[in-house]
């Protein structure tokens, strides 16, 4: 075993190594809207369910160099946000929606999508996306020497297009949803197995 201490690594090599060491992991595909009402999308992977009641999410948003990115901004103005689902589809716009780019252009724009409004929230929902979460934003936790802002909402409406929907459930053999699994790389759901969980 190679023993590496956080302490000998620079920020950079530390998250390049977290990435590849947590891996694959779910993509939430932010979107939020300004206060000039420019919407705004862009994928996060540090994302995980947190508790079921209320159905709860969190994901983690790293500074841009020294600057807040737009997507942590807006969610300080306007406290709530969607997180779409990536699918195969929705691949190469959300690579593209990745980039940085002012705050008065959409990513929307810029990567071909298409902004739908949402029911309960003011962020719109990802039209290509399968999967919408609605979600108002309970708290935001700042982190680390390299400030990191973990985001934790309260789903407040779920959306799913009935052809994924089985038993009150996400079918993901359908779905397949998207996986980062660190530098470029990025894993299909195709490969899938089941194992009974002890009693």
């Amino acid at each position: 075993m190679k023993k590496i201490l956080p302490q000998g690594l620079e920020p950079r090599d530390a998250y390049r190594l977290l990435l590849s060491a947590i891996a694959p992991r779910p993509i939430a595909f932010v979107s939020t809207v300004n206060k000039k009402g420019v919407p705004n999308a862009a994928p996060f992977c540090f994302f995980m369910g947190v508790t079921p009641s209320p159905p709860t999410i969190a994901f983690s948003v790293l500074r841009r160099g020294d600057q807040k990115k737009d997507t942590l901004r807006n969610l300080e103005s306007t406290r709530d946000f969607v997180v779409n689902i990536v699918d195969e589809a929705l691949a190469q716009a959300m690579n593209i929606a990745s980039g940085s780019y002012p705050p008065d252009m959409s990513e929307f724009d810029v990567a071909g999508l298409t902004p739908t409004p949402s029911e309960i929230v003011t962020a719109p929902r990802i039209a290509e996306s399968p999967v919408h979460l609605e979600c108002k934003v309970r708290t935001i936790l700042e982190l680390g020497d390299l400030p990191a802002a973990i985001v934790v909402g309260e789903i407040l409406c779920f959306h799913v297009h009935e052809e994924f929907v089985k038993d009150g459930i996400i079918d993901v053999r359908k779905l397949k949803p998207l996986g980062r699994a660190g530098e470029n790389l990025y894993a299909r759901f195709s490969d899938i197995f089941e194992m009974d969980m002890p009693a």
